[in-house]
């Protein structure tokens, strides 16, 4: 469960539609965006193309808030549409960095939805503006639609320039590209982030981060899109670009099977819920302990829980309550707000834990308060002994691609050892699951290898120049200089 800044973030999900006529896309994207909410809820926009007029709309706040019927409404039809859900790094909550990005260009105009994280963005984005490019965001989404328009000025079509594009920029994105004519979906020749497409009963082409919003919209999966592959949708069908297959290593995040996805979507051929409870067998097999009940924090500690009882034959029992009604607590940009949204997000059952000897299976620890907070709760409802079990390793080192876990030094794993930890969290066990086994979490995926580097260090890309700290501080100078200046969709509220 992620409930404060000491947990990790995703940054967000992508959507887009492609038909053959033109209809309401932008209420397609609309409930596609509302199914990938969970990996985004700072901002989200919408881009639809109308015979290559594109009109857009993106706003900070969630999918409900932001699209309005009058909204969604003012954007008209088309033949095509992109969406986007965001969550952005520390000083980078601003409604500029709200995706998607629509750039004109003397070939036309191009809109651009982007999941991940670039390792060389800093690089690129320094020699676009020796060249005389400007910049109006923070984000490498922009230095990715700036390379792509400068290969396309020089090539003869969209899916060529993004092809050419790929050769440049490096590091972890899944893309929606739309041109006048096109729908392009692209995913890096490592497969850091999730990215599949199917097709409804009357036709339309959905591109998403996860099955699940292929789901909502009646469409259904054909497929996953292959590390390093750009697939083409246009008035001709649909063609496959193949020439940065094969190029990487497989890197899929293992995160994504973890916490971030869905338990309902399916990724790399792997359904998330049955990787989450094969991680609860797992830690059974490795970790066990005499216990009455098996508790999982909402929500995505309750699918290893399962696994766990299963395995051991310890009954699984509800112990937590979640309120429904209060959005993800890391969103929260102060801490003390954070803290009133943990106290009033979770209550515990005393009937069910009372007098017991309970095992309580989260995700994961990264810096301890949260995971103390919770523990407590659990005494405080009467458990006799409580034993912590997390379904991912410790986490030692920072992420570069795209979850925001930024140093070494905010890491409890980094500075205390299993035992200490168990202390510093009020626990009586701790246990977590081990580097060898959380790799077996998507046994019988179309997946050949997965990044761990937040467990290991070993790191599938170069490491890029200066901290993320570095980036966050120039994100922060870009804010205050700015504040005050940005536009607004108040006209449309």
């Amino acid at each position: 469960m992620i409930t404060d800044s000491e947990k990790i973030h995703e940054e967000c999900g992508v959507f887009g539609v492609f038909s053959n006529e033109t209809v309401n896309v932008a209420s397609t994207v609309y409930y596609g965006l509302f199914s990938l909410q969970h990996r985004g809820q700072e901002g989200c926009g919408i881009a639809v193309n109308d015979e290559g007029v594109i009109h857009s709309y993106k706003d900070l706040g969630l999918v409900n808030d932001v699209f309005t019927p009058r909204v969604l409404k003012s954007l008209g039809e088309g033949n095509m549409a992109i969406g986007h859900v965001r969550y952005g790094t520390t000083g980078a909550n601003d409604r500029n960095n709200v995706q998607p990005i629509v750039v004109n260009h003397i070939k036309g105009i191009m809109a651009l939805a982007h999941n991940g994280n670039l390792v060389n963005s800093m690089e690129l984005r320094e020699q676009l503006e020796l060249e005389g490019s400007i910049f109006h965001t923070t984000s490498d989404t922009e230095v990715i639609s700036y390379v792509i328009t400068k290969e396309r000025i020089n090539c003869p079509s969209i899916e060529e320039a993004v092809n050419r594009a790929m050769y440049k920029i490096d590091g972890a994105y899944s893309l929606v590209v739309m041109s006048p004519t096109k729908l392009i979906a692209a995913r890096d020749p490592r497969g850091f982030r999730p990215l599949c497409y199917g097709k409804t009963e009357d036709g339309r082409y959905i591109v998403a981060s996860e099955s699940c919003a292929l789901d909502a919209v009646g469409a259904k999966l054909i497929r996953d899109i292959k590390p390093g592959e750009i697939v083409v949708f246009g008035e001709d069908g649909v063609r496959s670009i193949e020439d940065h297959c094969g190029t990487k290593n497989n890197s899929m995040c293992i995160f994504e099977y973890i916490y971030f996805a869905r338990p309902d979507s399916k990724i790399d051929g792997c359904n998330v819920h049955m990787a989450r409870v094969r991680a609860g067998e797992l830690l059974a097999k490795s970790h066990p302990v005499d216990a009455d009940i098996v508790i999982g924090v909402p929500d995505s500690g309750i699918d290893a829980a399962v696994g766990y009882a299963r395995q051991s034959g310890i009954p699984y029992g509800i112990g937590f309550i979640k309120n429904k009604y209060i959005g993800r607590t890391f969103i929260s940009p102060g801490q003390s707000s954070r803290e009133d949204k943990v106290k009033i997000k979770l209550n515990s059952i005393s009937e069910v834990v009372k007098g017991k000897r309970v095992i309580m299976i989260d995700d994961s620890i990264v810096r301890g308060t949260t995971s103390a907070r919770i523990v407590r709760l659990v005494r405080e409802a009467g458990a006799k002994e409580v034993h912590v079990r997390i379904s991912a390793p410790p986490f030692v080192a920072p992420c570069y691609y795209g979850v925001d876990i930024d140093s070494k030094e905010n890491l409890i794993a980094c500075k205390n050892t299993i035992p200490e930890i168990a202390e510093i969290i009020g626990a009586d066990s701790l246990g977590y699951l081990s580097r060898e086994d959380v790799t077996k979490l998507a046994d019988g995926s179309n997946c050949t290898g997965f990044c761990c580097a937040c467990f290991d260090e070993k790191y599938p890309t170069p490491i890029p120049q200066g901290s993320k700290n570095k980036f966050e501080q120039k994100i922060d100078k870009t804010k205050k200089k700015n504040k005050g200046k940005g536009d607004t969709n108040e006209e449309l509220q």
